[in-house]
């Protein structure tokens, strides 16, 4: 087959790594790709959302199935794009239709779908600019902290948890008035803050039938300790220590199995990952949000983990035949650290070179942020390269990946250094 992956950053380095090991991909694309995808793929320099592009692309290359990286094109109808052109329609597109990827699309559209399907979340209202002033009536009604979400997509960076009533009320205007996330915000959803330890579960769909993969749970604030600003992840670690084989269950049962019959009952077509954002309380989860796609710095540890040919489960994905596939995990756990651009997640600069890349052992360096300029790796984002590794533990995982970070040096290099440390 000849596969194109869709995006540029350390999910999609991971996919493409793990697509190239099947013997059933003859042929690799992705675009637009970065350092790490060049080498074990071919970049093509076209944006996702390019959807014209991607059209010629496909058809001057033949190829047989896309696999969506980002969240960017799902949410904007790429594979409805697809179904509708007669030349595209039998290509197999992984990812869900737009209707579908309203569950993340939308913050309101998904807390309707839990209401509707009883799927455990936190009570929460919706407001506009026209109401604002109900929205500083319900934070009164709320204790403290108070958690406003931008309920279209901001970039990972549309949530905000605020512990002072007055700070929520101005944040509430600034996102609803004065749009601080543009259009995202033009609805905010304000949510009743749950408290517990959060982690993530990842679920590929046919659309009828299902498999969950291993958990993952990653850390988004820029600063040791989870203080600072949200970032789009700082590591990963899977399995997740506190997700016993009971609370697995309690996922499977209470969240998983409605999900993904709630897709079938309101006619939300999907074939893909469903990401769902959880969060222990007690010893309960609850869903926090859904992504229609794979995470980012999840996806750099729950690949490597599973030791299925990922392009078989693709094609029992398109052809509804999931329930036949069988999953194997890898025992031992894995773990990633991301290594980001001073200044990020506020600014930053570009074009640093990166250097010892050659000199990692047992570890796996997974680009992100990177390309090659005049034969040289050197920065091109915020979040530039993901150092996974595994261990029996994943207190062994992450030692090897601190270890192998060592190596690696561009200017004004930052990263966390307690990856795991909660657990």
């Amino acid at each position: 087959m000849t596969i194109l992956i869709l995006g540029s950053g350390g999910r999609e380095h991971t996919f493409a790594w793990k697509i190239a090991q099947s013997p059933l991909c003859k042929s690799l694309y992705v675009a637009p790709g970065n350092s790490g995808t060049a080498e074990i793929a071919q970049n093509v320099n076209i944006g996702v959302t390019d959807f014209s592009a991607i059209k010629t692309l496909v058809l001057e290359k033949q190829i047989d199935m896309v696999v969506v990286g980002p969240e960017d094109p799902l949410v904007q109808g790429v594979h409805d794009f697809f179904l509708n052109d007669e030349a595209l329609k039998h290509i197999s597109v992984i990812g869900p239709q737009q209707a579908a990827a309203e569950l993340e699309g939308s913050k309101e559209f998904a807390k309707e779908f839990m209401m509707r399907h009883n799927i455990p979340t936190a009570a929460y209202q919706s407001f506009n600019a026209s109401n604002v002033e109900d929205g500083y009536a319900f934070l009164e009604t709320l204790n403290p902290p108070y958690v406003l979400k931008a309920d279209g997509l901001a970039a990972g960076k549309g949530v905000l948890i605020l512990n002072d009533l007055n700070e929520a009320k101005a944040e509430l205007k600034n996102m609803l008035v004065d749009a601080k996330f543009g259009n995202a915000s033009s609805k905010v959803v304000i949510e009743e803050f749950l408290d517990g330890i959060e982690l993530s579960c990842f679920v590929l769909t046919d659309g009828k039938n299902y498999k969950i993969l291993p958990t993952a749970k990653d850390y988004k604030r820029i600063g040791e300790g989870d203080t600072g600003l949200n970032t789009g992840g700082m590591g990963a670690v899977s399995p997740v220590p506190f997700a016993t084989p009971e609370f697995l269950n309690k996922i499977e049962e209470r969240i998983v199995k409605p999900t993904v019959a709630g897709l079938q009952k309101d006619n939300l077509p999907y074939k893909g990952f469903i990401f769902i954002g959880l969060i222990k309380v007690g010893d309960d989860p609850k869903v926090i949000e859904y992504n229609v796609r794979m995470g980012d710095p999840e996806t750099e540890v729950v690949l490597p983990r599973l030791k299925n040919d990922l392009v078989e489960i693709f094609q029992a994905i398109s052809n509804e035949t999931l329930h036949t596939i069988d999953i194997e995990i890898d025992e031992r756990a894995a773990t990633t650290v991301m290594l980001v651009s001073g200044g990020y997640p506020e600014s930053y600069e570009k074009g640093k070179e990166i250097t010892g890349i050659e000199a990692i052992t047992d570890s796996i360096p997974f680009h992100a942020g990177a390309t090659v300029k005049d034969e040289k790796v050197v920065t091109s984002g915020g979040r530039v390269m993901a150092i996974t590794s595994y261990g029996n533990t994943y207190q062994e995982a992450i030692k090897k990946s601190y270890q192998n970070i060592e190596k690696l040096h561009f200017d004004k290099m930052y990263y966390r250094k307690d990856i795991g440390f909660d657990l």
